[in-house]
């Protein structure tokens, strides 16, 4: 891992929480991070009106930075367990927990210590219980062996340096018949080497991203299977959202 990557990362994601908890700011607004590449609605908050269920004003919505909405593809069912990679605010890490009800649990993990704060306040605040928020890595999730039905992120697995890491502990924590389904940034082919080497647009979403190609080759690698990748909206000159699903094989 190159830990200066990671280390620019969390201080411009910290940097986005302390904004949002002072609601000085954020994606796209004064002082947010350089991730929306000129296109309308093409992260946060705006991209959850096509779900009637989710209530935009809610302050963890308000703060996402992400490209789409995981939860949309991720079939959750009542007792589900399902981890969130790269949590931030915590949107969808409620949304999950709600569609689990009482009888589920939803996690979060964010290597950011602000953006678990925040996190956490936006979970008393909604009043969800069957919620927690952890502290690690996505290279290095701290929980045990097939221990979770469905793992989801939102535009995050792009911001890491190992991609195949995360995905082969995203393949480990999954229980057998398990699903992955999230939202990420996939770079088209002809992604220029001077955008990829650009530090600013790594923190924002564009630089670390895989093409479409690379992604499917690293899920099948990680042994996941069923892949789909289904672009969305384009968030970049040279890069686009996608809903990416997959699963790991066994019995449901």
């Amino acid at each position: 891992m190159d830990a200066g990557i990671r280390d620019l990362v969390r201080e411009r994601y910290a940097d986005a929480a302390r904004q949002f908890a002072s609601k000085a700011g954020g994606c796209c607004g004064p002082g947010g991070l350089e991730c929306c590449g000129g296109a309308e609605a093409a992260f946060g908050a705006d991209l959850y009106r096509a779900d009637p269920d989710v209530d935009l004003t809610d302050p963890a919505v308000s703060a996402s930075l992400g490209c789409g909405v995981p939860t949309a593809v991720a079939e959750l069912r009542p007792g589900e367990t399902v981890l969130d990679l790269g949590s931030g605010a915590g949107a969808d890490v409620l949304i999950s927990a709600r569609r689990v009800g009482p009888t589920g649990r939803a996690i979060g993990l964010d290597m950011t210590t602000e953006m678990l704060e925040l996190a956490r306040a936006n979970a008393r605040r909604a009043g969800v219980d069957n919620a927690e928020f952890l502290e690690g890595y996505l290279e290095e999730i701290p929980l045990e062996d097939g221990s979770v039905d469905v793992v989801i992120s939102n535009c995050v697995i792009n911001l890491a340096v190992d991609k195949r890491a995360v995905l082969a502990e995203a393949t480990r924590v999954l229980r057998p018949g398990g699903r992955f389904a999230i939202s990420d940034v996939v770079a088209d082919p002809d992604l220029d080497e001077a955008t990829r080497q650009d530090m600013a647009l790594w923190t924002g979403c564009v630089a670390g991203a895989l093409t479409e190609s690379e992604y499917r080759e690293a899920l099948e690698a990680a042994g996941l299977v069923e892949v789909e990748i289904l672009p969305s909206h384009r968030v970049h000159a040279r890069a686009m959202a996608a809903l990416i699903r997959a699963r790991r094989p066994g019995a449901g």
